[in-house]
């Protein structure tokens, strides 16, 4: 299992060698750190905590927690099945991951928040048609309409109503990687990825 953060940058094209354009995003991936690795024996999971993007100040706990291995704005743990033992990885604590571990035409996942959008109604938010605009519709033509029915007398669970929207974790499956700059620490990734500019973006397979 490969993995890496990063930082969202910008949403690009690019042209490959038949001179036909390729819409991709670019991000800032790494060098993480490795702060912490989790076992089945010790804490009921197997996992790679890693560190990414330094920050001047961190708290006490954090600061104890880290040691000598630097201060973190981020920090984010990647899951490893359970045939995969720690003692089988080449990681250790205190190791840095950088953007060489990838490859041109590798498939990855992207995940990260999505934009927030604040709180919008069901027109915005869900798609809803609304209300027609002809007989004597005053006010209502973008409004929800009837939310429950007669006979539970009550709004049944999971009615699709006004609300946050965004802010929520989404993954992008099956991204291409169309460029690896190792020098610059940046990762072209065929399509997009959730998110505004400075949004941390992880990156597994």
């Amino acid at each position: 299992m490969k993995f890496i953060l990063a930082k969202k940058l910008n949403n690009i094209q690019i042209f490959d060698e038949e001179g036909r354009i390729i819409p991709a995003v670019i991000l800032e991936a790494g060098p993480v750190k490795i702060t912490q690795i989790k076992t089945e024996e010790k804490d009921g999971y197997s996992a790679v905590q890693v560190g990414f993007d330094k920050k001047k100040k961190i708290n006490k706990p954090l600061a104890g927690h880290l040691k000598n291995l630097g201060n973190f704005r981020w920090l984010r743990e990647f899951r490893l099945d359970k045939k995969e033992l720690p003692k089988e990885i080449a990681y250790k604590v205190g190791d840095e991951i950088k953007v060489d571990i990838f490859e041109v035409g590798e498939k990855v996942k992207v995940a990260g928040l999505t934009k927030g959008k604040g709180f919008q109604g069901v027109v915005k938010r869900y798609n809803f048609r609304g209300n027609s605009t002809s007989h004597g519709t005053k006010h209502t033509v973008r409004a929800p309409g009837s939310i429950g029915a007669t006979t539970p007398q009550r709004v049944p669970k999971g009615r699709r109503m006004a609300g946050r929207m965004g802010g929520e974790r989404f993954t992008i499956k099956n991204l291409e990687i169309v460029k690896i700059d190792p020098e610059n620490n940046l990762l072209y990734i065929k399509g997009s990825a959730p998110g505004r500019r400075g949004t941390l973006i992880e990156i597994f397979n």
